[in-house]
């Protein structure tokens, strides 16, 4: 399970590392809506919600479904703009403008995103301006997600550019009231995170710019398809366009990827700040251990190595088990990377790697949410 971005024939001129000030307002609001999600920041968190204007912590509620169980393409506007080579704008202003540049269809769309019935995201395909049958299945998914999912979805179909308006307003609302403060002192670590990225795009290449993002993220080698290794799957291409990598301060665990047909591909990678996060671990290993510690006899061989290094016979003894069958569960641990072996004379002893195990619920939680 992942995302590709098929950069075939792509220049490396076009390839752009940049902050973006509405993409930061996005990762803002949903921590604010999913602490959570970010423990890292909930002192941030409390601090802004404390002094919150109650009318503007109100008015949060009526949308934050575009970011709070999904991120909103609307939040990178620039990926929409015909000619797929529009940067991300300097300003929270400059950007809320590229914004307002997109079609009444392109906002509609992107904007709907909470729903399923967004199926042809990386196929294209008509919406629900001009499709009856999507509107109706797109007001039935609202219906089903809540009432504040409904109204806001009602209010979007029949009136898009008053929907335009309030959200534009909502922004600069949010950007006076908590934003522009965090903003200035975020903006300057990701000016130079974007600045280093391009030093080594230029020097060593694209692939080692792209691991320095996130282990996550690949580039095959022929250099033609670049990987993003999530929790679901997806395609796109930069064809004639080019391709954004915009970093985050407050975006970690989340790695996202806009993959909408016909916009330009952006990845929003998250800086990790000190002390140093460690690497993600892959959808696949991570899938490896769970499988691995979900048999009950493996779980009861984790209890022993967990206490005490052991020998395959001892294990036999402890457990009653036949040696073949010990290797074989062990055989599963070790290719998980649960445990770890060392050689004592001519005994070879195995233990359970806690520091590794201790990391499942965290390492789950990043893969889940990246």
């Amino acid at each position: 399970m992942s995302v590709h971005i098929d950069i075939t024939g792509l220049r490396q001129e076009r390839i752009t590392f940049a902050p973006s000030p509405l993409g930061e307002l996005c990762m803002a609001l949903h921590a604010m809506s999913e602490p959570g999600h970010h423990p890292g920041l909930q002192g941030w968190v409390t601090g802004v919600t404390a002094r919150l204007d109650p009318h503007l912590a109100d008015r949060m509620c009526e949308a934050d479904f575009l970011w709070r169980s999904t991120f909103s393409d609307l939040f990178l506007p620039y990926a929409g703009i015909p000619g797929r080579s529009t940067l991300p704008g300097a300003t929270l202003a400059e950007e809320l403008d590229l914004l307002d540049k997109l079609t009444d269809e392109q906002f509609v769309d992107a904007a709907m995103e909470f729903t399923t019935c967004a199926t042809s995201y990386s196929t294209g395909g008509p919406g629900p301006l001009t499709d009856a049958g999507i509107r109706r299945r797109a007001l039935e998914q609202a219906a089903a997600r809540g009432p504040h999912q409904l109204a806001f979805t009602e209010r979007l179909l029949a009136d898009p550019p008053r929907t335009r308006a309030w959200l534009r307003q909502f922004l600069e609302d949010c950007d006076e009231a908590f934003f522009a403060e965090t903003w200035s002192r975020m903006q300057h670590q990701l000016a130079t995170d974007a600045r280093h990225k391009t030093d080594l795009l230029r020097r060593k290449g694209l692939a080692e710019a792209l691991t320095s993002m996130s282990t996550a993220v690949t580039l095959d080698e022929s250099a033609t398809l670049i990987t993003v290794d999530k929790l679901g799957t997806g395609r796109t291409a930069t064809q004639d366009g080019g391709l954004l990598l915009v970093p985050t301060a407050l975006g970690w665990p989340h790695l996202t990827v806009l993959y909408r047909y016909g916009w330009q591909p952006v990845v929003h990678y998250p800086v990790h700040n000190t002390p140093k996060i460690a690497a993600p671990t892959s959808v696949e290993q991570l899938t490896l251990r769970m499988t691995a510690l979900s048999h009950p006899v493996r779980m009861r061989l984790c209890r022993s190595l967990a206490r005490s290094a052991f020998t395959t016979s001892e294990l036999t003894q402890v457990h009653g088990m036949t040696a073949p069958e010990i290797s074989r569960h062990l055989g599963v641990l070790k290719k998980a990377g649960l445990i770890t072996t060392r050689r004592r004379g001519r005994y070879v002893l195995h233990q359970l790697d806690v520091t590794m195990v201790a990391r499942l619920g965290s390492d789950f939680l990043e893969g889940i949410l990246r």
